[in-house]
């Protein structure tokens, strides 16, 4: 766990919206604990398989960010993590207005920390399950 608990949702919020791919995709974290995150991505035209349908890409994005910044949540102070592999299942179309993704720790070590997250696809009715993930990153410890 964070060294200082009151500064690791900031921390890890800024250390996300840093990135420009996250930018990018209009990422917003919606909710920040300890080995959990959920974030929005909103519908873009540009990112559009069809008129109204996400395209792989986005999808695969939210759920990588969401797994892994869940296992962000759980790093001392200063370290950092990436992506190492991951498998992504598409289990629906992703139609609406965003995707909610929402990303949690499975298994957390001083090395590789395993996390999933399933995305749902939004819209004024409710929320349908599109996308699963399995996610592991390797944690990194600030430079010496």
């Amino acid at each position: 766990m964070t060294e200082n608990p009151a500064d690791f949702a900031r921390d890890l919020e800024a250390a996300v919206m840093a990135m420009p791919a996250a930018r990018t995709l209009g990422l917003r974290f919606t909710r920040i604990e300890a080995g959990q995150v959920e974030l929005e991505l909103p519908y873009q035209e540009t990112l559009s398989f069809r008129p109204g349908q996400l395209q792989a890409t986005p999808i695969f994005a939210a759920a990588d960010f969401a797994a892994v910044s869940a296992a962000g949540t759980l790093l001392p102070k200063g370290w950092a993590n990436a992506t190492i592999d991951c498998a992504l299942k598409i289990v629906g179309p992703a139609r609406g207005d965003r995707l909610v993704a929402r990303g949690r720790v499975v298994q957390a070590a001083r090395l590789l920390t395993v996390a999933a997250a399933e995305v749902f696809a939004c819209d004024a009715e409710g929320e349908t399950l599109c996308a699963t993930m399995l996610a592991t990153a390797r944690n990194l410890a600030p430079p010496a």
